[in-house]
């Protein structure tokens, strides 16, 4: 009989690890490692892409400014991308708007976002470099790429339920 070494559960923080816990803490370390990656994917994409000092918030932020050709509100930006704290989102549309990315234009009383025609096709660049480099190397069925995006954001919601929870301690 053949001696099957034992699955180990890799987690990022054993403390967190209760017996009911296991799963979810090994899901928590997949996401840490997962965002990380994504972070420095999306970081070095654009970096070939021609703008190697934008930060992966002001790319994401970019990305969704350029989202369906239309106007972006902060509170638009912030919604979409699940991000509480609008002030960091808010400087990040500045740094775009003084790279000339980024454009804002009055509309009422707020201000609408949208890309420049540069930050348009830094856009599409980016989509060039992303298909070469991503696309034609990724292995995954893409039913279950759309499983796991699923997965993923019914996490957040029940992350986002858990931090309302937590505020009210």
């Amino acid at each position: 009989m053949e001696n099957k070494p034992t699955k180990r559960k890799i987690v990022a923080s054993r403390h967190l690890a209760t017996p009911s816990g296991w799963p979810l803490s090994e899901f928590e370390f997949g996401l840490i490692v997962a965002y990380n990656g994504f972070s420095r994917w999306v970081n070095r994409c654009m970096a070939a892409s021609g703008h190697p000092t934008l930060s992966t918030l002001e790319i994401l932020v970019l990305h969704n400014i350029n989202h369906r050709d239309r106007g972006k509100r902060l509170s638009d930006v912030c919604f979409m991308l699940n991000i509480e704290d609008a002030h960091t989102v808010n400087y990040a549309i500045k740094k775009l708007i003084k790279n000339g990315l980024v454009a804002g234009e009055k509309s009422g009383k707020e201000m609408l976002y949208s890309p420049t025609e540069e930050g348009a096709d830094l856009c599409n660049i980016y989509r060039d470099v992303r298909e070469q480099c991503l696309i034609e190397s990724l292995s995954t069925d893409a039913d279950q790429l759309s499983e796991i995006a699923a997965t993923l954001r019914t996490m957040s919601g029940i992350y986002d339920q858990a931090a309302r929870a937590a505020s009210s301690l």
